[in-house]
């Protein structure tokens, strides 16, 4: 998967109009996009909608509340009736709180009948300064965990910053660093490193650049605000015909030199890293 768009949890249009979109995966937000006297609509709006797209289509994810709110179990109760594909977590301190929600996971799936570990877990780890500590100290790990993104909103207002972009339009440091530190987790974990939001949706060059940017660092998919941005993503973390070329003379490279630890293509030698990268750009 290469695109994952918010939509809104309480509104019937947007979530009408995302069965049309080309993403790879919809996250019903229940969380920032949601006023707090429309939660519990919410919840039941998001369940509805996905109970009524059904197993096909887009991968299914619902972004609940943080635990910090004490919300969660209650979007888990509506939320799971629809079975849906992932929940992601946001605003997550560390796998003490993975931990906490594959538990409960675990309950809601055996009491609406779901496939014990079915439902898989996206954690958001980057949204306060003790959470990217922790993110770049300690390996998170479960069954469950499909993915680690990161986000700077509210990281922005947890270390008192004033934006998160420098005068040339690059992410100062502290941002720079917390998505490092979500691709390092991401990898370390063996998981999907997933980029974040890009908000001005109607800054179409430099969304551009940042997905090729994203792109060149090592994740693989990214998180899109609107709609028109999805386009774009799945090009962007597409492979090229040209990647695609390589990553096959590559597998085709090892397979010949047998259970050797190195190889040569073109001339240039090759190594393991070399093949995993290859295997990722066919997908397997």
């Amino acid at each position: 998967m290469r695109s994952y768009l918010f939509v809104p949890g309480d509104d019937h249009r947007k979530l009408d109009r995302s069965t049309q979109s080309p993403a790879d995966a919809l996250i019903y937000d229940l969380e920032d996009a949601v006023g707090p006297d429309r939660k519990e609509a919410a919840r039941a709006i998001v369940r509805d909608h996905v109970k009524a797209r059904g197993a096909g289509g887009h991968h299914r994810v619902v972004r609940v509340n943080s635990f910090a709110t004490g919300l969660t179990a209650g979007d888990l109760a509506v939320v799971m009736q629809a079975a849906p594909d992932a929940i992601l977590l946001p605003k997550c301190e560390g796998q003490a709180e993975i931990d906490r929600l594959a538990a409960m996971l675990e309950v809601t799936e055996a009491r609406e009948g779901i496939d014990a570990g079915r439902t898989k877990i996206l954690a958001l780890v980057t949204e306060t300064a003790s959470a990217v500590l922790t993110a770049s100290s300690v390996r998170l790990s479960h069954p469950r965990l499909a993915a680690l993104t990161w986000g700077g909103e509210d990281l922005s207002a947890d270390v008192g910053a004033l934006g998160k972009y420098g005068p040339d339009g690059s992410l100062d440091d502290t941002f720079r660093y917390a998505r490092a530190v979500c691709l390092l987790a991401a990898s370390a974990a063996g998981v999907t490193p997933l980029d974040t939001v890009y908000p001005d949706f109607r800054d179409a060059a430099g969304f551009e650049a940042d997905c090729v940017t994203a792109k060149r660092m090592g994740f693989l998919a990214k998180t899109a605000i609107h709609p028109s941005q999805v386009e774009v993503i799945n090009r962007v973390f597409s492979p090229s015909d040209a990647e695609l070329e390589w990553a096959h003379k590559v597998v085709a490279a090892f397979a010949a030199a047998g259970t050797g630890g190195v190889t040569q293509l073109d001339g240039k030698m090759l190594d393991k890293p070399h093949l995993r990268l290859a295997h990722r750009l066919l997908g397997n």
